[in-house]
């Protein structure tokens, strides 16, 4: 999963130094749209969250945007199908092509068997969990791919973790302005402070006890 991390954040870094896609652009991108045609945001914000797939993109900042630009309803919707579109097609790419890019990534047989069984066991909580970070969410879908975890079970665990994240995120956006911030900053700061003491809690009492035993 580190590698796979390190993989996704490569992408963030390269675009972060070379000044392609950043928040003041993709906020730009919205607010032209918005002048043509509230369609064009809804297609703006719907193709970034997916591209988070392939290219480390802000999500909870984007989704936060999606709320502000589009409204509540509009724009937690969009940003669900946004992300949705991103963790079905990351799990159905690795589901059928996974497990060759884990043979170059794990030369050894018993530690790739031990890491796909480590994530069938722990999977579904992680992604519950999984946006307690950028990135997490990507490379965990690509492991439920990978690991053949059934694909209603993942796409329960994925709507779990990422419809009331959504919702959340979208109404903070959807009440803020410019002249008050506050409601999206403090969302933002709340969410992912909420989601790292899960994560924290997940992995000192639940993952490392499993290894004691």
């Amino acid at each position: 999963m580190l590698i796979l991390a390190s993989i996704f954040a490569s992408t963030f870094i390269i675009i972060k130094s070379t000044g392609l896609i950043s928040i003041e652009i993709i906020e730009n991108w919205l607010i032209q749209a918005k002048l043509i045609n509230r369609y064009y945001v809804a297609a703006i914000i719907i193709l970034i969250l997916f591209a988070d797939l392939f290219i480390a993109v802000p999500t909870l900042t984007v989704i936060i945007l999606s709320g502000y630009f589009l409204g509540f309803t509009h724009g937690a919707l969009m940003a669900i199908l946004g992300v949705s579109l991103a963790g079905s097609t990351g799990y159905y790419l690795s589901y059928q092509f996974g497990d060759k890019l884990l043979k170059h990534l794990i030369k050894n047989t018993t530690e790739k068997q031990k890491a796909l069984s480590q994530f069938r066991a722990y999977g579904f909580v992680m992604i519950l969990l999984s946006r307690a970070a950028p990135i997490l969410p990507e490379v965990t879908a690509c492991m439920a791919g990978t690991s053949k975890m059934p694909r209603i079970k993942f796409m329960t665990a994925w709507l779990l973790a990422s419809v009331p994240y959504t919702l959340i995120a979208a109404y903070a956006g959807s009440i803020s302005t410019i002249q008050n911030p506050k409601p999206a900053i403090f969302t933002a700061i709340g969410l992912s402070l909420l989601l790292w003491i899960s994560w924290f809690v997940f992995n000192k009492y639940f993952i490392n006890h499993s290894k004691l035993v």
